[in-house]
């Protein structure tokens, strides 16, 4: 893999010229050929460390051989990570400063100033901070439920990766982050779970692994198509750009993932058959297919390099560009909301897998014979096409400029998204369609069972709890540095969304949930707290109505807009929109809880006359002796 990484590396450079001397501030033929070559095994250590992190969470009993072999692989992957990382953070420092690497003090000093002051350095130093950590955890953790968190750690240390090279100079910054970070994702998972595979091509359980390492590849492949696509579209710009050095690496890039593809379909079926007599057949095609990949990284490390067709060179912008990275879009009008987007291939992706796969469940259950209510699958599907609407439609072209769109979007993801998908009822879905493991490993159908009784999700899904975090969000959110942070920062944006859908969701799977989670409260006490929590809303809008100060004045009062209300005057309106879009929501909520009361009334009801019919009304016999009893007793008092 090594091997055939560097291969991949030098073929690229060769083509994208990427290792020309510089004009200006050369750092020198070892940075500018060896920076690249690093960054080929960084990613490589770093995708191996990742995908078999995953690997284990999804494919490897609790507590096995398996387990503890894939560990220490990611282990070892994850000090090959911050080995290499920390050889490319002062490769980096040296071409960008254009200075020749040295042990002196003035170097040093430099570089120090790099890593905590400019921005560049920060994201790279927290990657490297992830991949020593990681590999201290890896080497203590034992159970299968402390995976999910190196996971997620793993996940973190690509998200500074994301924001650097060319997604930070593109003019489409939020698609190329957004499809930068899922790239990283879906080929860290294809490689590093078929190292694991390989890895494990001995053990007993090798048939079982090498289907669920096949249900992860076809998830993995799909996802870096998607992104790879997107990225090249973003980069890329026209199809005569194709043409240049950075359009035939990127189509190198393509073929490469062509090639991967006709491997899992030409011998994929083969392996699910083979258990550990098949170790030669499996180690053959496996490092093939590794090699294939380790050659595309290179190449994909090279492209890093390359200078795109597409770039941000903008004369004198404008007040708006300056703050966005973007023109002003023009006026909001009616044809505007139809017709204006701007996609957010995050948001795109997981509603595309969460319909697909929820889909998926319910032709399972029906294949069996098992009804699914099919207002839950029109629920569960209309929430996140709202939710896309909001992310990828007019909304997300305009909240940037206008408070009032912004707090649309806002109320959209906290009160009408969660009301949607709450009674859709997935984890309940999981449970009946998806099938149950009995070796101690986990699926998706034990992950989630798993999750949602964690006492981290018993708290935070307490009814109380819920509506604490569903209505103080309003005035952390706002009136804190939290509000300037999701508007400057991408990946402030991405967290406000996932804020506000968990908190939405959360509170409506109080209410009105179907799925298992902590004891609810009684029906009228429900609608009580749902009365204080929408209240709570209401004097939020009513305080942004009477405000006489912009809450971003340095940024949607800087925007320059020659159109529309002036920024307060649209404040105030994005306050009249929070006052009056809870109101729906709040409606819907009353109803159904309202359904969801009656109903349970009713079903008591009929358990008492069963009750009754069984001991032939033993129970009302015994109600009218009591009172029979109370009467007597009154007419003696009265005597």
């Amino acid at each position: 893999m090594a091997a055939a990484a560097i291969v991949g590396t030098l073929i690229g450079l060769l083509i994208g010229h990427a290792a020309d001397p510089l004009t200006l501030a050369d750092p020198g033929p070892i940075v500018r050929w060896g920076l690249p070559i690093v960054k080929g095994m960084f990613d490589l250590s770093l995708g191996v460390a990742l995908g078999s992190l995953v690997f284990a969470a999804f494919a490897t009993p609790d507590s096995s051989d398996e387990l503890a072999k894939t560990l220490n692989l990611a282990a070892v992957a994850s000090a090959c990570w911050t080995l290499f990382g920390f050889v490319h953070l002062i490769f980096t420092f040296a071409n960008v400063s254009g200075a020749t690497i040295s042990t002196d003090s003035a170097f040093g000093q430099n570089l120090w100033m790099f890593i905590t002051q400019i921005q560049l350095g920060q994201y790279l130093a927290l990657n490297l901070i992830a991949a020593a950590l990681l590999t201290l955890l890896s080497l203590t953790i034992t159970r299968l439920s402390w995976v999910a968190g190196l996971v997620l750690l793993a996940v973190a240390g690509l998200v500074p990766l994301a924001l650097t090279g060319h997604a930070a100079g593109t003019a489409n910054h939020s698609m190329a982050v957004n499809s930068m970070g899922l790239h990283l994702v879906g080929v860290s998972v294809w490689v590093g779970g078929l190292v694991a595979v390989l890895a494990l091509a001995g053990s007993p359980r090798a048939a079982d692994l090498i289907r669920r390492y096949s249900t992860l590849a076809l998830v993995a492949f799909a996802l870096v198509a998607v992104s790879g696509v997107a990225a090249a579209w973003v980069r890329v710009g026209k199809l005569e750009n194709m043409l240049t050095a950075y359009g035939i690496l990127i189509a190198l890039k393509t073929l490469g993932l062509l090639v991967l593809g006709g491997f899992g379909a030409a011998y994929r079926t083969r392996l699910r058959g083979l258990a550990g007599e098949g170790k030669p057949i499996v180690a053959r095609l496996a490092i093939s297919e590794l090699v294939v990949m380790a050659a595309t990284a290179g190449i994909a490390a090279a492209l890093a390099r390359t200078e795109p067709p597409v770039t941000q060179a903008t004369i004198n912008p404008s007040p708006a560009q300056m703050l966005t990275g973007e023109p002003l879009p023009p006026e909001l009008t009616a044809a505007r909301w139809l017709s204006a987007y701007r996609i957010d291939l995050l948001w795109l992706v997981l509603a595309a897998f969460a319909i697909g796969a929820y889909l998926y469940g319910v032709r399972r259950l029906a294949k069996r014979g098992d009804n699914w209510p099919i207002g839950r699958t029109a629920s569960w599907i209309l929430g996140w096409l709202t939710l896309v609407w909001v992310t990828c439609g007019p909304i997300n072209a305009y909240q940037e400029y206008l408070f009032s769109a912004h707090m649309i979007g806002h109320m959209i993801l906290a009160m009408v998204v969660p009301v949607l998908l709450v009674p859709g009822a997935p984890v309940t879905l999981i449970s009946r369609a998806a099938n149950k493991r009995h070796d101690d490993s986990r699926g998706l159908r034990e992950w989630a069972l798993w999750a949602v009784h964690t006492k981290y999700a018993q708290f935070v899904a307490n009814p109380i709890v819920a509506a604490i975090l569903f209505a103080s969000s309003l005035v952390t959110f706002y009136y804190t540095p939290l509000f300037a942070w999701s508007t400057h920062e991408h990946i402030g944006h991405e967290w406000m969304v996932i804020h506000f859908v968990i908190t939405g969701y959360l509170f409506a799977q109080a209410l009105v949930g179907i799925d298992p989670g902590p004891a609810r409260l009684p029906f009228a006490v429900r609608l009580l707290l749902l009365i204080a929590t929408m209240a709570f809303h209401a004097f939020f809008g009513l305080s942004l109505m009477s405000g006489s100060g912009l809450l971003l004045a340095d940024w949607y009062g800087a925007m320059g807009r020659t159109w529309g209300e002036n920024p307060l005057t649209d404040q105030q309106t994005g306050g009249a929109i929070a006052w009056g879009i809870g109101e729906m929501p709040t409606a819907l909520l009353t109803i159904m809880v309202s359904v969801q009361w009656f109903r349970s009334d009713a079903k008591e009801a009929k358990r008492l006359d069963r009750a009754s019919d069984r001991t032939g009304g033993a129970d009302v016999d015994a109600y009218n002796q009591m009172l029979a009893k109370l009467a007597k007793r009154d007419e003696r008092s009265e005597r």
